[in-house]
């Protein structure tokens, strides 16, 4: 039991604190995401070389694919809120689904390509994956409001989760492109394919592991009841319910599905060839600069923790949000003052524009920290709201809505590089650096973020799960657990 003096108000809170062993074999979980998301990036080859599918139609059934991802997201819940052994859920939900997308890999890359089938068979293999990765990545969301409800290490879980989410593609990039590649002759092939898929299943397994290990204190059933006396099964009715009347949540999908769909759709390779490719005239600058700044972005997420396990999750979204704005800012304004192909060179224009940068990328991080610690404050306002503990319900929500939103990225991309006068073909470095491209490229790197921080900001302003409130959110929770648990002691 924690007795606290907060802003003149005496709280008696016990708040659930996870060993540090445990949030970092928890974070061990990029293991299985980075390891297949590294792995499905190769699927266009393996679709050409192993199924023999033409480049265009390829993107077509990505693109499908990437809908009925997120269609599958919120479906997760009812098998969630039915999977109830006395081994728990977690760890069965996570095998079943690493199995399931496993196996899927290794028949789309190996088994199955090269043996003469066709589209339907990648497209029902890729679905199947789909199946697996739904199951396995969405159980793993629910876990961080499970292993500690502390306003101060829940923003931990995510520096931790940060520093294995750099580093896993960092390393598997290396070992895949550097490493195997050139032992098959340089070129992708269904050897290298088939070497590539096991070597990336072998990776998530040891990911599982880790995570069923970190999950085991906490995978019991007495820690999925709601608090109420009859938990009933899980119903549309209360789907639509959690979407409708959970103010916080709708103020989350708000911020973070505009925050996504202007990174996603600045991160296309047409913006990056735009600003490093023609503005700046270096393309390798982007690279390097994304290999340098891992380790400002990992300590700027400990600092972006630090500072949301002082000031409350929604604090620390709003304070360095506001600071994305005025860093985007500057940013515009010193490179509409230079001339941009100054920063390629060595000399002070290049040494202020790569400060910027990481200040700004920094400064994300510290609103992705505040991010990634709210989705599991909401979980818990659901509960001291509903009465029901539905994480499942709460994360797929949100990721059905934050998918369908910013899958228009890439044509928001495409349309406004369009407007520009690349209808024909795409933009290449080394072309001519006009005004319009200059203002369409800065629109596309800094304006649509900006758009998408005051986006952030309106929202965050009706949204009332500050610190205070999540402190009563908790206090009402232990309260009503403490009532049931004396009721049933009674009767």
């Amino acid at each position: 039991m924690m007795n606290k003096e907060t802003e003149g108000i005496t709280e008696t809170v016990c708040y659930r604190r996870a060993k540090l062993w445990q949030i970092i074999l928890y974070s061990l979980n990029a293991l299985i995401g980075m390891s297949m998301y590294s792995l499905m990036g190769l699927a266009s080859y393996s679709a050409s070389i192993g199924y023999g599918i033409a480049t265009v139609v390829v993107g077509y059934i990505l693109t499908g694919t990437r809908i009925f991802d997120a269609v599958t997201d919120p479906m997760l819940a009812f098998l969630y809120d039915r999977v109830n052994t006395r081994h728990g859920k977690i760890r069965i939900l996570m095998s079943i689904g690493w199995v399931i997308e496993a196996a899927a890999a290794l028949f789309m890359f190996d088994f199955a390509s090269s043996k003469g089938h066709g589209i339907v068979t990648f497209v029902l293999i890729y679905v199947v994956y789909i199946i697996g990765y739904t199951i396995c990545n969405m159980t793993a969301l629910t876990i961080p409001p499970l292993l500690t409800n502390d306003p101060k290490q829940r923003p931990q879980v995510g520096v931790w989760q940060t520093v294995f989410n750099y580093l896993v593609p960092v390393t598997l990039t290396i070992v895949l492109n550097v490493v195997l590649l050139p032992k098959f002759g340089g070129t992708y092939n269904q050897q290298f394919l088939s070497t590539a898929a096991a070597i990336c299943v072998g990776v998530s397994f040891i990911g599982l592991v880790a995570v069923c290990l970190a999950v085991g204190e906490y995978d019991v059933p007495g820690n999925f009841k709601g608090l109420e006396k009859d938990d009933k099964r899980l119903s549309l009715r209360d789907m639509a319910d959690v979407l409708t009347h959970n103010h916080p949540l709708q103020c989350y999908i708000a911020s973070a599905a505009s925050d996504k769909i202007a990174q996603q759709a600045g991160s296309q390779a047409i913006v990056t060839t735009l600003l490093y490719g023609i503005l700046i005239g270096n393309m390798g600058m982007a690279t390097i600069l994304n290999m340098i700044s891992m380790l400002p972005s990992i300590l700027f997420a400990a600092l972006g923790a630090r500072y949301a396990g002082k000031h409350g999750n929604k604090e620390t979204i709003v304070t360095w949000t506001r600071i994305c704005i005025l860093l985007s800012a500057v940013l515009i304004a010193f490179l509409a003052l230079i001339d941009t192909r100054d920063i390629a060179k060595m000399g002070p224009a290049m040494i202020l524009y790569v400060v910027l940068t990481f200040l700004l990328n920094g400064a994300k991080m510290c609103v992705t920290m505040g991010d990634s610690a709210f989705l599991s404050d909401v979980v818990d306002y659901e509960m001291a709201r509903s009465g029901k503990f539905i994480p499942a319900v709460v994360t797929g929500t949100y990721s059905l809505i934050d998918k369908l939103v910013s899958s228009f990225s890439a044509m928001i991309a495409t349309a406004c590089v369009a407007l520009i006068g690349y209808t024909a073909t795409m933009p290449q470095p080394g072309d001519e650096l006009t005004r319009p491209v200059f203002w369409m490229c800065i629109f596309l790197s800094y304006g649509l973020a900006i758009i998408g921080w005051i986006v952030t900001l309106i929202s965050m302003r009706f949204c009332r799960l500050d610190k205070t409130a999540m402190r009563k959110v908790q206090e009402d929770i232990q309260e009503r657990k403490e009532r049931n648990r004396n009721d049933r002691k009674t009767e």
